[in-house]
């Protein structure tokens, strides 16, 4: 009824109106529809297409092509369609599929071409998972608590243990780094020594949970559970982490480390030369850095401290013993031919673990008591 309405509002005299029901429609192109009439041929003119082929045309979605139908399957003239590329058949079958889906989570008469609300759109996926994007949790702080050494000289008191903690995620990786950030951020009184923090100089050696290391090279351990560290064992305390290496040095000075000849090179300041082989003798021992981790950590000289020359000092005197330059070896030998000096040694080689280099100072004393008997 409204097509009739809206045909006779546009036709004034019952003849033109007349004219234009027996024209047949014959093709839809461009949104025009072309008009033959029964004698005369083509039309000159051309109309807008009827309302049906508006409403549906308008209910599509946005950048889809408007799919034509026939206006009614009774109707003697029919709207004949251009052949359809994949392109239409996979539009069609998407806009079926959004209706059905539609309807069924009850959208009611409002379909794809109902006119009504358009069904929502779905939530967007992380592209190779099915599962919707979730916002990523923030970092939690791992806190790490680590138990420190302090006793001052200035009250001297009993020793304690001091819980300080901190987040490693703020920190460096090595102990170093948090007794650093301790010092620096909570408690500028704590003393300790350090220097190159590359595992060069063994100024800051120390225990850490039991075992004696380099702070510099020593990781923080994993877990929760509270690191202990305290001054190097069996030495006396200055304050704190740092310990008294007087003796430690007395020794190591008493085995006289340095090049001695008996024959002086025929050139002032000329250089003595040495075989690759003979260098090779040197290695594991040159390496050394003094940082008393060894000696510290061996049962015979912590209860000869005075006597026993430790791990480090023979390890020293065993390296100028094999030095090809070197003319007193067998002055070297008599030196520490000492049953404290030399024999103290019971090969336990706490002190091979604990070498922050990986040497092997027990070798070296085993190698010096095989040369005393050759002798």
């Amino acid at each position: 009824m409204a097509s009739h309405g809206e045909d006779h509002g546009r036709h004034a005299n019952p003849a033109a109106a007349a004219k234009a029901n027996s024209t047949t429609t014959k093709f839809a192109k461009n949104g025009h529809v072309t008009k033959f009439g029964p004698s005369d041929g083509p039309e000159s003119a051309t109309s807008p297409p009827p309302p049906e082929i508006l409403r549906q045309s308008t209910a599509l979605p946005r950048k889809s092509p408007p799919i034509r139908r026939p206006l009614s399957s009774s109707s003697s003239s029919a709207l004949l369609l251009p052949a359809r590329s994949n392109g239409d058949r996979n539009l069609e079958a998407r806009d079926r599929d959004l209706e059905g889906a539609h309807a069924v989570a009850g959208g009611g008469g409002g379909g794809v071409f109902g006119g009504g609300a358009p069904p929502p759109r779905p939530v967007p996926r992380e592209r190779g998972r099915g599962a919707a994007v979730e916002p990523k949790a923030k970092p939690t702080t791992s806190l790490k608590t680590f138990s420190i050494y302090r006793w001052t000289p200035d009250s001297p008191s009993k020793p304690k243990l001091k819980d300080y903690q901190i987040d490693l995620k703020e920190c460096g990786p090595m102990v170093l780094d948090a007794l650093i950030k301790i010092k620096n951020e909570i408690d500028p009184s704590l003393t300790f020594r350090r220097s190159c923090r590359e595992g060069i100089c063994g100024s800051c050696a120390m225990n850490i949970d039991g075992c004696n290391g380099l702070a510099c090279l020593t990781k923080i351990p994993d877990g929760a559970d509270a690191s202990t560290i305290t001054p190097l064992p069996h030495m006396f305390v200055i304050k704190d982490l740092v310990v008294d290496m007087t003796n430690f040095y007395n020794q190591y000075k008493s085995i006289e480390p340095w090049l001695k000849r008996k024959n002086p090179p025929s050139e002032p300041g000329k250089e003595i030369l040495q075989s690759k082989k003979d260098r090779a003798k040197l290695d594991g021992m040159y390496e050394c850095i003094l940082c008393a981790c060894c000696s510290t950590s061996c049962p015979s000289y912590w209860w000869n401290p005075e006597s026993y020359l430790g791990p480090a000092a023979l390890l020293h005197a065993n390296r100028w013993i094999m030095d090809s330059r070197d003319e007193f070896t067998k002055e070297r030998l008599d030196a520490i031919n000492d049953e404290f000096k030399l024999y103290r040694c019971h090969t336990i080689l706490n002190c091979a673990r604990a070498c922050p280099k990986g040497l092997n100072p027990g070798k070296q004393i085993i190698n010096i008591k095989q040369l005393e008997l050759a002798k």
